[in-house]
């Protein structure tokens, strides 16, 4: 069997055996047998448990960030461009459930090495949904004489909001409960709740403090 589809195989094993029994539980006797290979060979491919995790949250994070771009509608206005990015992050998550608790809960909590994995990764997408929510402010002024005009700071704060509520929401359609939602429905749920407030906000009709009592 040719060298990669064999470490391939025993990244699958990790993946699945990181993200059932946790790092600290997870043994190379475990992954070996999932992998269908003896241990020493998998110590051959991937040296250690540190560096089999580390491969292990590398191409589960390239992989997701890999989905959502390529889900998103490249050509379409900036709202269809995030629904499409959304739901592209959303049928990812739900079909690789195992992949999206290694990167979501194992990786953050296993020490600051692999945390900084998926840091990158999360920042690469934030960046990306920084670049939308830019994009579609510019639109908006462009076509009405009332409409606000976004500092960078607020752009990007909302990014990193919309992000957090992405990841959130994947842990329900990730986790295989009967009766949870779709992705698309997911992406939907996430369109009604941050884009419609943030076309408010971009009408200059943004919430404040006085407007309550």
């Amino acid at each position: 069997m040719p060298r990669a589809v064999r470490e391939q195989q025993m990244l699958d094993a990790g993946v699945r055996a990181f993200a059932r029994s946790g790092y600290q539980k997870a043994s190379m006797d475990d992954i070996a047998e999932l992998a269908g290979v003896s241990k020493p060979l998998v110590y051959l491919y991937l040296n250690s448990k540190d560096e089999l995790f580390t491969a292990c949250i590398r191409r589960e994070a390239t992989a997701l960030v890999t989905a959502v771009r390529a889900a998103v509608e490249r050509d379409a206005p900036a709202d269809r461009q995030l629904w499409s990015g959304l739901s592209g992050f959303f049928a990812h998550t739900a079909e690789h459930p195992e992949g999206w608790t290694l990167l979501h809960v194992q990786a953050r909590t296993q020490g600051r090495s692999f945390a900084r994995e998926v840091v990158a990764m999360r920042a690469e997408i934030v960046e990306f949904v920084t670049q939308l929510i830019g994009a579609a402010a510019r639109e908006q002024a462009r076509g009405e004489a009332r409409a606000r005009t976004l500092a960078g700071t607020e752009v990007s704060g909302l990014a990193h909001a919309l992000v957090g509520a992405a990841e959130s929401l994947a842990d329900w359609t990730a986790d295989g409960r009967a009766g949870g939602p779709s992705a698309k429905e997911a992406a939907a749920t996430l369109m009604n709740f941050a884009w419609a407030g943030l076309g408010n906000l971009l009408q200059g009709q943004g919430w404040s403090p006085e407007r309550v009592g």
